[in-house]
């Protein structure tokens, strides 16, 4: 029997077999050991092809990483995964980790630098910190009385027919005004996505928000609609929005390393790539390493780059005709600065399971209290504290870049006093990690996604060539896993049915 598909060439019923001869035949060499290149390796390696994964500094991870404090070993990059999709949870069954799974715990987030108002817990019922009520407490304590009644004008103003508000920013203050902006939804995007309220495309952020309101008539009912619409969902599916793993995301790492190595994937940490070049059909990768002797260039059928931005750029410069839209200057540098404290006043987690800020109120943008926010922390600290203080945001550098790591350690010490309203002393400060990351530039920003896919249809005319990664799939597990998985198998189909 042939195939009747009509995108793939005749074949007959030899083609499991001729398959796997093709597949062996291949050679793809992935450069990046985030999770977005360790997750293409496997998809690569599953099938048969000889896989090469190459890693230029000696941990695998990329923003997924660990720190170890005093004994302690903690996440000091990503430490959790949106369980939208299933796709993350999936892979995580896959791996055998199931059991590690583990909800958040220490109750919901607090907002500090409220202009001329103390800290207070971020409200609930809202979305990107919209509220469906802008008359609650939880609301009104932050807004005041005056932003309150600014925000009810809402409901009495016509809604959009014609037409979508792109900017999330100009969207909120049109309708609601400049305090449930700025003292609501910038904390929540500077938080989440590294970008204020006006850079955020609307639709991106909160699907179905333009049209709901459209539907409602007001933005805070188009809040209350989907918030409802949410909750019927969550009713027939219940779950955390986010979830982590027992002894840290750097399980996820070690795992997929040891299921590479199951595959018979050649991993090479310590390796830079210089240069790519192409020749026909066959791919030259040139690398660099401390041992000479292993720096010969790599031959392969197929390459994926997998690393972030900048470098991606680098590498696929000459082979990939629109990378001019974009700017890689744009993607911020965020350090993430995690605490070990012997302080017993934290024992009542004052400020939940952390803090986010009023942007221009604080230098740094958020704070985590792991001990707080996940048991397998708190259990391994034995008593202690471990915080995460984290700094920078899109356009601007964080206060952190320029100092040492001591200054960087105190810096973040007088940050987490002052967003958990604790005095915490010097002396209490028992180990500090310092993390480095270029974050990549939000895909919920207005015009990403025309010059994301703009740069994928580009690299769909490079024979042998993927990319994968934050930068284009977007930040987070859940966007970054589907899209290698995606792409990989894009590059391989080509590999195998050219």
């Amino acid at each position: 029997m042939t195939s009747t598909d009509p995108s793939r060439p005749e074949t007959n019923r030899d083609e499991p077999a001729d398959l796997a001869a093709r597949a062996a035949q291949q050679h793809v060499v992935v450069i990046g050991g985030g999770i977005g290149g360790l997750v293409a390796a496997r998809e690569c390696a599953k099938v048969g092809m000889r896989v090469t994964l190459l890693e230029e500094r000696e941990a695998l991870g990329g923003s997924i990483r660990s720190a170890e404090l005093d004994g302690i070993v903690v996440d000091a990059g990503a430490e959790s995964f949106a369980t939208r999709g299933g796709t993350v949870r999936a892979l995580i069954d896959e791996l055998g980790l199931s059991d590690a799974v583990v909800k958040p715990e220490g109750g919901g987030a607090w907002l500090s630098g409220i202009p001329d108002a103390p800290d207070a817990p971020l409200p609930v019922g809202g979305i990107l910190g919209i509220p469906a009520n802008p008359f609650a407490d939880d609301v009104r304590r932050i807004i005041g009385w005056r932003g309150a009644w600014r925000a009810y004008v809402d409901r009495l103003r016509p809604p959009l027919t014609i037409g979508h508000e792109r900017s999330l920013g100009k969207l909120v203050r049109s309708r609601m005004g400049e305090r449930v902006r700025d003292r609501l939804v910038a904390p929540v995007t500077a938080g989440v996505y590294s970008a204020l309220p006006d850079e955020v495309d609307t639709e991106l952020a909160a699907p179905g928000l333009n049209a709901a309101l459209t539907r409602t008539g007001s933005l805070s009912g188009a809040v209350a609609s989907l918030l409802a619409d949410r909750a019927q969902k969550a009713a027939k599916a219940p779950g955390s929005a986010v979830l982590g793993l027992a002894g840290g995301m750097g399980t996820l790492v070690d795992a997929l390393r040891a299921d590479l190595d199951a595959y018979d994937v050649e991993v090479r940490t310590g390796t830079a790539v210089t240069g790519l070049s192409r020749d026909g059909s066959t791919w030259t990768v040139a690398i660099e390493t401390a041992d000479a002797e292993a720096s010969e260039p790599l031959t392969a059928t197929g390459v994926i780059v997998a690393t972030t931005e900048p470098p991606a750029r680098a590498l696929l410069d000459g082979h990939v005709a629109a990378l001019d839209a974009g700017d890689p200057d744009s993607a911020p540098e965020i350090e993430i600065v995690t605490l070990l404290l012997d302080a017993p006043e934290l024992d009542a987690a004052p400020r939940g399971s952390g803090v986010l800020t009023v942007p221009g109120s604080h230098t740094a943008k958020a704070l985590t209290h792991s001990t707080a926010k996940w048991g397998w922390v708190r259990a391994a600290a034995g008593g202690r504290h471990v915080v995460r203080v984290s700094f920078g945001t899109q356009g601007e550098a964080a206060a952190t870049a320029a100092l040492d790591e001591d200054a960087v350690a105190q810096l973040a010490l007088a940050e987490a006093s002052a967003l958990l309203g604790v005095s915490l002393r010097p002396e209490q400060l028992i180990a500090s990690h310092r993390a480095r990351f270029v974050q990549a530039q939000p895909t919920s920003l207005i015009g990403a996604a025309e010059r994301r896919d703009a740069i994928r249809r580009a690299v769909q005319q490079a024979p042998g060539l993927g990319v994968v990664g934050a930068w284009l799939a977007g930040t987070g597990l859940a966007q970054v896993i589907p899209d290698a998985v995606a792409e990989a198998d894009r590059l391989r189909h080509a590999l195998l049915w050219r």
